[in-house]
Formats: structure tokens, sequence, C-alpha cells
């Protein structure tokens, strides 16, 4: 009988301790792949991919979805290629960093130094105010400049706006916009005498070993690309029209994984490529003339946590492509998530993501 009892005691104590208790990380986790799911299945989302490092480690990297519909391709967050869309004015930024550091640029030069031939404005502005978005440069008028499927150089890009109007003095209004960083692209290239993607491919994404990091080429032949996706007007998924984003490559037209975008994320909380002092010229708040903080440095909207601390992050929009980035320096925290449909509000679920991983 004592035998009998002995071995019922053991068996329930093994019962009751077979299940190893979550760590805090583990059930945040599992919030946050349940919000994943919802905001999958809320906005029909074909694919998205999800990566979230910590102290410089990933600590959950998940595909959601399909890179592509037929044949199915499950979308893995190491190798799918996506449209990083907006977020390209981040890397645009940390590239400028660069050449402040190498001393090709100088942030408050006016942008006549770099390019005598641009069309002279009856205000002038330097190259700060132009990747703040106070320099008074337009953004897209309609979709037909937003999805231009029309090959052409950064330079040649310049034509689409360069003869426009500014839309306020410079410094005077804040005004996102996308042509902006397509001046600030030709800016850099003609001050570093370099091709702007040859620099960043050189000075951010081959240091920062972002291997699946490029310019999005129309009609290359690119391994684990996925498909771009956009709703129809019956609301079902169909494959967004071609777009031809060389020439806005430093605004919109970049393609990396969600693995790569955590390098870049966790280079601006520890940089290694440019120094700290570098680095606060991107990630501080410019201000308006009156004094007025924009709450966008350059390539990056500059807020606060709830708790009150930093939090750097840009959102992305692009044909076939939702995104965003959120970077947080305290919390030692990036978060990365990319999608490949056309028009899904991502602030929201930033949000979201932002309330599970920081108490």
């Amino acid at each position: 009988m004592k035998r009998i009892i002995a071995s019922l005691m053991l068996l329930l104590s093994a019962v009751g301790f077979s299940q190893t208790p979550q760590s805090p990380n583990q059930l945040k986790i599992k919030s946050a792949k349940k919000l994943a799911k919802k905001f999958l299945r809320k906005h029909g989302i074909m694919g998205m991919s999800i990566s979230v490092s910590q102290k410089g480690e990933i600590i959950w990297s998940e595909g959601f979805g399909f890179a592509q519909k037929k044949p199915r391709v499950k979308v893995k967050p190491n190798v799918t290629i996506f449209r990083i869309a907006s977020i390209s004015k981040s890397i645009t930024a940390l590239a400028l960093a660069k050449m402040t550091e190498e001393n090709i640029i100088a942030l408050d030069s006016s942008i006549y130094k770099y390019l005598p031939d641009y069309p002279k404005q009856p205000y002038d502005f330097t190259v700060r105010q132009l990747g703040g978005n106070l320099a008074g440069i337009r953004h897209y008028k309609d979709n037909n400049e937003y999805a231009l499927n029309k090959p052409l150089t950064i330079t040649e890009g310049l034509d689409l706006f360069k003869n426009d109007s500014l839309l306020a003095p410079p410094g005077t209004e804040y005004n996102y916009s996308t042509f902006g960083f397509v001046l600030l692209s030709d800016v850099m290239q003609q001050a570093a005498k370099t091709p702007f993607n040859t620099y960043v491919h050189d000075t951010i994404f081959k240091p920062l070993h972002m291997d699946n990091s490029m310019m999005d080429v129309a009609d290359a032949k690119i391994p684990n690309k996925t498909k771009f996706y956009k709703k129809s007007l019956l609301k079902k998924r169909v494959l967004a029209s071609p777009v031809n984003n060389e020439f806005k490559v430093g605004g919109g037209g970049f393609l990396s994984t969600s693995e790569d975008l955590l390098k870049f994320g966790n280079e601006i909380i520890s940089p290694t490529i440019v120094s700290e002092e570098s680095l606060s010229e991107i990630i501080t708040s410019q201000r308006l003339v009156t004094g007025e903080k924009t709450g966008y440095g350059i390539g990056f909207s500059v807020e606060t946590t709830k708790n009150g601390t930093a939090k750097y992050y840009h959102t992305g929009g692009g044909v076939g492509a939702s995104t965003i980035l959120l970077v947080y320096p305290k919390e030692e925290l990036v978060i990365a998530v990319l999608t490949n449909l056309t028009g899904v509000s991502m602030q929201d679920f930033g949000n979201q993501l932002e309330s599970v991983f920081i108490n």
C-alpha cells in the first residue's frame, strides 16, 4: 500500500510540474501573434513578415500568409523580400549621416551648392530642411505619379516637380514629401560623386550585413521577392500593376526583409558605422521657424512611448506594400513589419505591438 501511495504522489508531482512556466517574452509573443493574425484577417493581407529584436537578439520572427497566391509560397522573415516603401527614407537618412561624417556634405548648406543647375526658387533651402520635409517640395499630386511605371534615373525624376512652386517658404510648414527625398538623393550622389544606390550599398547594406536589401529594379528577377497585391473594387486581392521605383529609391524604392531591417534598427540604437553625434542629427526633431517641433528629424518620426522614452519610426505605403519600422533605444527594442498589400494603415498595429512589448 505504501508503495502504491508513493507512486501516486510521484505521478501527481510529475503532472504538476510537467508544464514549464512561460517566460515574459513568450507571453508577449503569444499576445502579439494573436494580434498579428487578427490584423492579417481584418485587412485581407496576402503575406506579412514580423521580426522583433531586443538587446540585439531576435526574440520573435515569423511569417504569416503567403508571398504569392499561385503557386502558394509561405512568407519566411529571413528570406522573403518585400518593398519597404517609405522606410527607405530612414535608410537614406543614415547614408546622409555617414556623408556628413565623411565631410562629403554639410546639412546646413544650400542644396544649390551641390546642384547649381536646379531651378531657382524665390527662397533658398538647405539639405537639412529637405530631409526634414521643411523645404516646401510637394508630394505626389495624383495616383499617376504615385504608381508611375516609367524608367527614370534619379536626376530624370526631378523633372516631375523641379519647376513647380514651393508649397511654403522653407522652414514655415511641415509638408511630407517623397519628391523631397528624390531631390535629396540627387544632392547626395552629386556631392559624393557616386551613384546613390552604390553609396547606400557600400556604406549601409554591406557593413550591416543586410544581404537581402537592394534597390527595387523594375522587371529584375530577384529570388524570394514577394508578389505585390492590391484590393480590387470588389475587395478581392489581385496583383498590383507594375511600378518603377528606381528614380525614387531614396524616398521609397528599396527592398528588404524584416530581419534585415532589425539589423538596420539596431544600428540606430548602437551605431557602429556612424558616430553618436552624426546619428543625433537625423533622430532629433526639427523645428519650424516659430520654434515648434515637427516630430520629424531626417527620415525618422520622433516621438515618445507612454513611458516617456524615445521612439523613432517610419511607416511606408507603396504599390503592393504597407510597412512599419519601430526603434526604441532605451528598451533596445526593434520591431519591423512588412506586408505585400497596398493601402493598409500600419500606425495602429504598430501601437498595438508597442503596447505588448513595452510595459
